[in-house]
């Protein structure tokens, strides 16, 4: 230990660069586990609804199931349609789970740990949930098969139309905390939650958040009714599994990013700071649940019923929000 502190007197480039390494292996680490049994959380939720049991038979309760589902995925056949773009059929569903951890880097857990607190944090979740789209649209152009191209082409409009809304929510938060730091924002919520002055911006955001990940009722890239599987129809073994490890992954990732900008991130009472990390997995613990209760519940919508939602109802709602915002601060601000 003494060598260690001495090796990081002389070169402090490598201590912060150990420590980066750490807090990324326990990220990683974390967000793995955590995708592993939300999966197995929204199988219980839905036999739950649909009064059954669920996943009750591998382990006790079920709690193997995620295991024994990895192993499956594992030993399925690995297969490429012949007529397929290898090399982009092979990146693309590594594109869907690379973005969706990155993010979890500039989310602030709690008030001694964050990934990396950047002054363009949330610029940071903005680019990544962007890339998301690259996934599944070269998935399905890749996969030379109409039905996932179909899928493909209608996730890339479906999130181009949705982003819109969902950045300018996002804006509102800004005015208000005055940075693009996450970490700044989680401070500026200490006296109350931004999803009391700002509840238009959240329902905005949440709904976008349904339609960025690909999530029902705005699951229409896959819609087994209309296009197999969509994207992913050519797709088996673990890239298969790659793509709903980066939905899932998203999944809690945005819940992450809503609870860091409208639910004040860590901030709770009662407990000290070194257990207000707790807090913040309570808080995400109830979106992903949302998140799960919602997909269970409503249909699918047709498409031009997602289109005009989206350009018609949300993108304006977004820009009146963010005006009226800025009127209600500058109208506060002393002159």
């Amino acid at each position: 230990m003494d060598a260690l502190k001495a090796l990081f007197a002389a070169n402090p480039a490598l201590e912060i660069a150990f420590w980066a390494t750490i807090k990324a292996g326990i990220i990683l680490n974390g967000v793995l586990g955590a995708v592993s049994y939300m999966i197995l959380a929204e199988r219980k939720i839905a036999g739950r609804m649909q009064g059954r049991y669920g996943p009750n038979r591998v382990g006790p309760f079920g709690l193997l199931q995620p295991i024994a589902d990895v192993i499956k995925l594992f030993l399925k056949e690995e297969f490429t349609p012949a007529t397929a773009n290898r090399w982009v059929f092979a990146i693309a569903p590594m594109l869907a789970v690379i973005p969706a951890i990155v993010v979890f880097a500039v989310i602030p857990i709690g008030p001694n740990f964050v990934g990396a607190d950047v002054n363009v944090g949330l610029l940071v979740f903005l680019a990544m949930s962007s890339l998301g789209v690259y996934a599944v649209t070269l998935g399905g152009w890749a996969s030379n098969n109409k039905y996932a191209l179909l899928g493909g082409l209608r996730s890339s409009a479906q999130m181009i139309s949705y982003e819109l809304a969902m950045g300018l929510s996002t804006v509102g938060v800004l005015l208000l905390a005055g940075s693009l730091s996450m970490v700044d924002i989680v401070r500026a919520q200490h006296q109350y939650w931004f999803v009391l002055s700002q509840p238009v911006a959240f329902g905005i955001f949440m709904i976008t958040a349904f339609a960025e990940t690909n999530r029902a009722p705005f699951d229409l890239p896959e819609a087994e009714a209309e296009l197999v599987a969509g994207f992913h129809t050519e797709y088996s073994s673990m890239k298969f599994g790659l793509f709903f490890l980066g939905e899932f992954t998203n999944v809690i990732a945005i819940c992450g990013i809503a609870v860091t900008l409208f639910l004040g991130g860590w901030n709770g009472p009662w407990l000290p700071d070194s257990l207000k990390f707790l807090w913040f997995f309570a808080k995400l613990a109830v979106l992903v649940f949302l998140f799960i209760w919602v997909r269970w519940t409503f249909p699918r919508l047709r498409y031009d019923q997602l289109m005009d939602f989206g350009w018609k109802l949300l993108l304006p709602l977004s820009l009146a929000n963010v005006l009226i915002t800025a009127f209600m601060i500058y109208r506060g601000m002393p002159h």
